[in-house]
């Protein structure tokens, strides 16, 4: 089969590859239709790692794919030959410690789509993927909703483990395609007021078209300072997604006294930092989001009752032979780009 390989820092190439086996009896063979191009996947491309994770060429990312089941193993159940399918990338071991206690994310072996060391990634003709990873979707959606729930599933399972409350005042740092997938479920949460920001301006105006109370962008104002006029007291809860650490000191000075900081952007550094005093006064609670668990099927429910809201994420379609400009649009920022998918031919 084909698949496009990182083969350096900034370099694909198409490549002809062995096609993956059914080898489990719970193994379902899934022909890609649709990947979209992730944060991730663009810190190895431009990078070659995130922290630990280290790229050893050539190698395949991609985990934001939806596809049809092309054959199953023998003791498939859930989905059959023919089916339309969205893909949860992570292959959970089901036997550790973490997954016996419902912590599939932490999962001590797990194995992800597309990260160095653990699996091969979907950007490639063909996957074969656990039985549990894969959710038939409905008819009303398409392939390339369905590659939203990955993303979408993130924002979900965020917005959950902060134990969000009705009318609660919160903040987004870092509107891609994460903040996105976190602000669609928290303002269906019933938050009362959101204020997000971001550094590029047509990111800025997305956020406000799908619903922001207020977007600012802090290369041309003071955001701090603008949205804590409009709440004195502070922000309960802040959703730092972007992985920067200017964005993580903002965070801090815009909560509350007991707010919450909901740490999900991934930094491209190996420490960040945080000023003791202003956490340790305020009595902050930090938590880091690890992916997601059991929201899936919450995310494409999501996308279901509001397809309106998640269609303006994918702002720039390419074919699959066009997939090292994708990555270079988006690494680049370039054109007002929220999200790309990619598009295998029918």
């Amino acid at each position: 089969m084909k698949a496009f390989q990182l083969t350096g820092l900034r370099e694909m190439a198409l490549r002809d590859v062995p096609d993956p086996q059914i080898t489990h009896p719970t193994d379902v063979l899934v022909q890609i239709g649709v990947v979209g191009v992730c944060g991730s996947d663009i810190h190895y491309y431009t990078s070659g790692r995130i922290g630990s994770q280290v790229v050893e060429y050539p190698f395949t990312v991609g985990h934001e794919c939806a596809g049809t089941v092309l054959e199953v193993g023998s003791a498939v159940t859930r989905v059959r030959a023919g089916d339309r399918v969205a893909i949860d990338p992570a292959m959970t071991c089901g036997q550790c410690d973490q997954c016996q206690s419902g912590r599939e994310n932490t999962c001590r072996e797990l194995r992800f789509l597309g990260c160095p060391g653990q699996a091969e990634g979907s950007l490639s003709e063909y996957v074969v993927m656990p039985e549990h990873s894969c959710f038939p979707i409905a008819d009303a959606l398409s392939l390339e909703d369905a590659t939203l729930s990955e993303p979408l599933a993130i924002g979900v399972y965020a917005v959950e483990q902060s134990g969000l409350a009705r009318n609660a005042r919160i903040g987004i740092l870092g509107m891609g395609p994460i903040g996105h997938s976190v602000l669609l479920p928290a303002l269906h949460a019933g938050c009362r007021d959101c204020y997000c920001t971001d550094l590029i301006d047509s990111r800025c105006a997305a956020a406000t078209r799908a619903g922001a109370a207020w977007v600012g962008n802090p290369q041309h104002q003071d955001v701090v300072a603008a949205i804590g006029e409009r709440v004195p007291s502070g922000l309960d809860l802040v959703f730092e997604c972007c992985g920067q650490q200017e964005a993580l000191d903002q965070a801090v000075a815009l909560l509350r006294p007991g707010g919450t900081l909901m740490i999900i952007g991934i930094p491209e550094t190996d420490r960040i930092s945080f000023n003791p005093d202003q956490i340790r006064r305020k009595e902050l609670t930090l938590v880091n989001v690890r992916r997601q668990r059991g929201c899936v099927q919450k995310a494409l429910d999501l996308i279901s009752a509001h397809p309106a809201d998640t269609a303006r994420w994918i702002t720039h379609r390419y074919p699959f032979s066009d997939t090292p400009a994708a990555f270079d649009l988006v690494a680049g920022y370039r054109d007002g780009v929220l999200k790309a998918a990619i598009h295998f031919a029918k």
